[in-house]
């Protein structure tokens, strides 16, 4: 590998690192206004990109423990961002959904960060959102398999982005 190479694949680990390190202080800000923790904020955002889910998915999605994600939803119940509801095949068993009014308030808080990332397409043309895609894609599916090894495969593959 050339000297210049190392160089950029040193500088796009450390932007991956800043990235990082700022989308977990946004979640951690945008989680305070609602009152939830972050594990809070991306349980639930795993539920709404895959749709209504039951404990048992949403434990495989995320990783954790069975005993783990029934904690976490009363605790989604008890702030009304979340509600069990019947699944509508097996009476035995329940889904998990977002409450609308939760979704309407996540909205308007991630409109403005929207905004902004839509804005920075303009600054790239096809090819190059296309390979900022295939990087992205490919170091999530490498920090899943960090993750999964972390774990003892434990962590499941997140729901597909819409």
């Amino acid at each position: 590998m050339s000297r210049e190479r190392e160089e950029l694949v040193a500088q796009t680990l450390a932007a991956g690192r800043e990235l990082s390190t700022a989308v977990v202080m946004f979640h951690t800000a945008v989680g305070a206004l609602a009152g939830l923790s972050v594990t809070e904020t991306k349980a639930l955002e795993v539920i709404h990109r895959a749709g209504p889910l039951t404990p048992a998915d949403l434990a495989r999605h995320t990783g954790l423990a069975p005993a783990s994600v029934t904690a976490l939803l009363d605790r989604l119940e008890r702030k009304q961002v979340a509600r069990r509801v019947p699944h509508p095949t097996d009476g035995r068993r329940s889904l998990v959904e977002i409450d609308p009014g939760h979704l309407v308030r996540q909205q308007e808080v991630f409109a403005d960060l929207v905004h902004r990332l839509e804005a920075l397409g303009d600054g790239f043309d096809e090819t190059e959102l296309t390979a900022v895609v295939r990087y992205l894609r490919a170091a999530t599916a490498a920090q899943l398999e960090a993750t999964r090894r972390l774990t003892g495969d434990r962590a499941g593959e997140p729901p597909a982005a819409d």
